[in-house]
């Protein structure tokens, strides 16, 4: 028996690969670095479900429709119910669309979840949601619903890179999630539920908001090794270090900080950040010596999203928003594999006794 099931292969796929020991994420072939610094949204939702639906357009018209579902899914904002924190918001919301195995559902949920984001966040401020609009890119509009102005040219390119970089990332517990739901064909926006049901515990994708939490409390350069030696004395976990897969550096955190680095005006933070990061690393290093621990996405994706000006307590909803492209390609894949997920497991409770 494997309680957490780290070896144990639930699934075959041809949509990601995760390499742990060598630190390298591959995305239906392309290696993560490669995929962020090159496409957009829509370009990664055609690379992941291409094989998966036989009426998939080309991304041209992908990137349409898309923009048209945004459009169809404002009007779903009114019913859902205040008092909701952004991610139940957009789970909410996910959940009144329609659900079946199609590729208009996949589209549609893909869209909806910067509409339903970007709505979360402006009902929390008191502000009226911002309609989307269908000409823009899906970066674009997702930045403009939340800030009200139109973002520039480098900025959507760097919300694209985040959503790329997080569109899939091998069978974690959010994607293990979907895909169990989607082997009783339950359908897409199903499958979704379940993986940002799962993605809503603090143990997976919680962790950006957190690291910017660090940075703030640290607050200047000097103060780096003191606070990171009373943390770990207090046996504090340092958001934005070590990972349940790799065993050295997160691809994606280096994919991540060279957007962040593209964006004018980042470079002070940029910096302070480098520092905190060093002296965490080396701190670590003296405390957990036969342990490797080193940085991770979270680190990275906290300033990109920071720098963008997406509220720390929308970070969960946003990288829903990219994932939810790897969901709806896992979901399909399970599928097409046609068989039930019913794994086995050990009874250890008390034995009747025997007449």
């Amino acid at each position: 028996m494997d309680s957490g099931l780290e070896n144990v292969v639930a699934a075959e796929t041809i949509l990601s690969d995760v390499d742990g020991q060598n630190g390298r994420l591959v995305i239906r072939g392309w290696p993560v670095q490669l995929l962020a610094a090159s496409m957009a949204y829509e370009d990664a939702a055609h690379l992941l479900w291409q094989d998966f639906f036989e009426d998939l357009p080309g991304v041209p018209e992908l990137g349409a429709r898309l923009g048209a579902a945004r459009v169809e899914a404002f009007d779903l904002v009114a019913k859902i119910p205040d008092g909701l924190d952004i991610i139940r918001f957009l789970r909410t919301g996910w959940s009144l669309l329609e659900d079946d195995e199609s590729l208009d559902s996949a589209i549609r949920l893909a869209a909806a979840g910067p509409v339903f984001t970007a709505a979360a966040v402006r009902r929390e401020r008191g502000q009226a949601p911002i309609a989307p609009d269908a000409d823009l890119s899906q970066s674009a509009d997702f930045l403009k619903m939340i800030t009200g102005k139109l973002p520039d040219e480098s900025e959507a390119r760097a919300l694209d890179a985040y959503l790329v970089t997080v569109c899939d990332h091998g069978l974690n517990a959010s994607t293990f999630a979907a895909r169990v739901v989607a082997s009783t064909r339950a359908g897409l926006g199903s499958a979704a539920m379940g993986g940002i049901s799962a993605l809503k515990g603090p143990l997976h994708g919680g962790a950006p908001g957190p690291v910017l939490d660090m940075l703030d409390e640290i607050g200047i350069p000097e103060n780096a090794e003191s606070w990171i030696d009373a943390a770990l004395a207090r046996g504090d976990r340092l958001m934005g270090f070590g990972h349940r897969v790799y065993r050295v550096r997160d691809p994606r955190a280096d994919a991540l900080k060279a957007a962040v680095a593209r964006l004018p005006g980042t470079s002070g933070r940029i910096a302070f950040a480098d520092h905190i990061e060093k002296a965490v690393l080396g701190r670590l290093a003296k405390k957990y010596p036969n342990r490797t621990l080193e940085t991770n996405v979270e680190f990275s994706t906290a300033l990109l999203l920071e720098a963008l000006q997406i509220p720390r307590e929308a970070f969960t909803a946003t990288f829903a928003c990219g994932r939810i492209l790897g969901w709806t390609a896992h979901a399909r894949e399970q599928i097409a594999e046609g068989r039930l997920v019913r794994p086995r497991s050990v009874y250890t409770g008390p034995v009747p006794e025997m007449a």
